[in-house]
């Protein structure tokens, strides 16, 4: 039987605190949600390892300190509500924050309403106009975009009349199933 527990800690220690994640919320949000739940049985022993864990078909967990980065890039706030798309652990993190977390799988229809944070484990090629389109106002976007062998965390912001994007950090999270760049014919 796996020590889970001193797996989380050391996976706090080690994969995020070292990371330049300073929110000590999330850290202590990542110290006791038992990340193992959201993997198979099978799959359990890789939920503390510094690899994106696949728990169904085409969908991944992002590796620990990317989802922490990604969270803190957020700035969830008690009282905010999110949309967590494709993100079962990343919701759980944001949930633990006092935020209300609504879930949706990536590429069905999202739920209605805005969010003041929408936030996705995977890579998509570009983030859905729907996707930023759900975003209220001050609202925050976190994907991963990947349109090659490296991915760009990326944060949008929305204000009144307009939304900005900045770059957070280089990620290697595998494409969402049915979010694969499409290239075109090109000379």
């Amino acid at each position: 039987m796996a020590d889970f527990a001193a797996a989380r800690l050391n996976m706090v220690e080690s994969q995020v605190r070292t990371q330049d994640v300073t929110d000590v919320r999330i850290h202590d949000a990542m110290r006791k949600i038992p990340r193992e739940r959201f993997l198979a049985a099978d799959q359990e022993h890789l939920a503390y390892t510094d690899i994106e864990a696949e728990y169904a078909p085409g969908r991944w967990l992002l590796k620990p300190r990317d989802v922490a980065k990604l969270v803190q890039a957020l700035r969830p706030m008690p009282g905010e509500r999110a949309l967590a798309i494709s993100a079962p652990y990343a919701a759980a993190v944001i949930e633990d924050l006092g935020v209300e977390v609504v879930q949706a799988q990536a590429g069905d229809a999202l739920p209605g309403g805005t969010f003041d944070i929408v936030v996705c484990e995977g890579a998509v090629s570009r983030a859905p106009d729907a996707w930023i389109a759900a975003l209220a106002t001050n609202g925050r976007l976190g994907v991963v975009e990947r349109d090659g062998p490296v991915g760009k965390a990326l944060l949008y912001v929305r204000s009144a009349g307009t939304v900005g994007r900045r770059d957070l950090f280089d990620c290697f999270a595998p494409v969402l199933a049915g979010f694969e760049p499409n290239h075109g014919f090109a000379f």
